[in-house]
C-alpha cells in the first residue's frame, strides 16, 4: 500500500516584504517569488507595488518597474510562462470587477497591457488562472452579474483570446476553483457555488469536449478559494473555506488544513500525511497566494499568507514538498 506524505518548511522572511494580506497573487519565476494585489482590510485593495521574495536567501524587495502598472486590486490571478507573468482581473477599491489582461517581463520589469475592455473575459474576480508552454487560461469567478464558469485562453505567442465551449449545467458557475492543466487537459476543481462544491470536471482542448470526472478515494470536504498545484499527474490541493462565514466576504468561515491530491490518471484522491514539525505548518487558511515553486532541487507548492479561522490576515510564507513512501520525491 501505498502512503503518500509531504513535508512543509516554514519560510524566514528579510527585509521588509507585503506584510498580512489575503486575496493576492504569487508566482515564481526561477527563485523568485513575485507577489501582486490583495487586502488587509476587507474588500480594500492595499497597494499595487510588485513585491520579490528570493527564495535563495529569503529577503523582500520591492520591483521598480516601468511601463503599465496594474492599479491595486483583490481576488487577482497570476501566472508565469518562462520569464514573463501574466496577471488577470480582479476587483478595485470601487468594488468593481475587471477584465485587463498584464505581462510583466523579468527581465526588463516593465509592465505592458495586453487587453482590456470588450477584448477577452468578462469582469471578474476571485476566478482561477493556470498556464501551460503557449496559452494562459481563466476559469469561472465572480463576474459583474453573478458567477461564472466559462473557460478562456490567451496564446502568448498570437497575443489573441480563445473562447472555448461553455461546459453543461452540471458543471455549475463558481468563484474559488482549483484550475490545473496534467495530460494535456484543463481541470477545474470544487469551488463555491452558493455552497461549497467537491465536484471534478475536465476540459479536452483537442476535442473541445467537457468531462464531469468521477473521482474516489480520500475525497477532500467540499471546499474552495484553496491552494492549488499541479506536478506531474498530481493535482495538490491545500486548505481552503469549507464553511462559508454568515458575514460573507466580511468575515471568515471555517477553514481546512490538509493537503490532498488527485491523481488524473487513476482519479483517486489521497491525503497526505504531512510529516513537519507543528510550528512548520501553515495551518488552517484560505485566500492564500500559491504557486508552484523548487527549493531543494524539489517540485512542491509555495504558499503566502490568507485569511484565518478568527479573520486576521497572515504574512507567513510556507514551502510544501510533496514525498513518495519509498523516500523519492516526486
Amino acid at each position: 500500500m501505498v502512503i503518500f506524505q509531504g513535508k512543509w518548511v516554514k519560510l524566514g522572511q528579510k527585509g521588509t516584504g507585503p506584510g498580512a494580506r489575503s486575496s493576492h497573487a504569487i508566482v515564481v519565476v526561477g527563485q523568485k517569488a513575485y507577489v501582486f494585489g490583495g487586502e488587509f482590510t476587507p474588500r480594500a485593495p492595499v497597494d499595487n507595488k510588485l513585491h520579490v521574495f528570493d527564495l535563495h536567501d529569503l529577503s523582500w524587495s520591492v520591483v521598480d518597474a516601468t511601463g503599465d502598472s496594474p492599479p491595486p486590486r483583490v481576488g487577482v490571478t497570476m501566472v508565469a510562462v518562462g520569464g514573463t507573468i501574466y496577471v488577470f482581473g480582479g476587483r478595485d477599491s470601487d468594488h468593481k470587477e475587471l477584465n485587463e489582461l498584464y505581462s510583466f517581463d523579468t527581465s526588463t520589469s516593465e509592465w505592458t497591457l495586453l487587453s482590456s475592455g470588450d477584448t477577452g473575459p468578462d469582469h471578474r474576480s476571485y476566478h482561477s488562472m493556470t498556464a501551460d508552454d503557449r496559452r494562459v487560461y481563466v476559469f469561472g469567478g465572480c463576474g459583474v452579474a453573478g458567477r461564472l464558469n466559462d473557460l478562456w485562453a490567451f496564446d502568448i505567442n498570437d497575443r489573441k483570446w480563445i473562447k472555448f465551449p461553455v461546459p453543461g449545467e452540471n458543471c455549475r458557475a463558481r468563484g474559488g476553483p482549483g484550475l490545473a492543466v496534467s495530460g494535456g487537459k484543463i481541470w477545474v476543481v470544487y469551488g463555491f457555488s452558493g455552497e461549497e462544491l467537491d465536484d471534478v470536471h475536465c476540459f479536452d482542448p483537442i476535442s473541445e469536449q467537457w468531462t464531469e470526472v468521477e473521482s474516489t478515494g480520500e475525497k477532500p470536504s467540499p471546499r474552495s478559494v484553496f491552494s492549488t498545484v499541479w506536478i506531474g499527474r498530481y493535482i495538490f490541493v491545500y486548505g481552503g473555506e469549507v464553511d462559508p462565514s454568515d458575514k460573507g466576504h466580511l468575515g471568515a468561515g471555517k477553514f481546512a488544513s490538509e493537503v490532498y491530491a488527485l491523481d488524473t490518471e487513476t482519479l483517486v484522491w489521497s491525503r497526505w500525511e504531512d510529516v513537519s514539525d507543528s510550528e512548520e505548518h501553515p495551518g488552517p487558511r484560505g485566500w492564500c497566494a500559491f504557486s508552484a515553486g523548487r527549493r531543494d532541487g524539489c517540485e512542491g507548492l509555495l504558499v503566502y499568507g490568507g485569511n484565518s479561522p478568527s479573520n486576521d490576515r497572515l504574512d507567513g510564507i510556507f514551502f510544501f514538498t510533496p514525498y513518495l513512501d519509498d523516500g523519492d520525491k516526486k
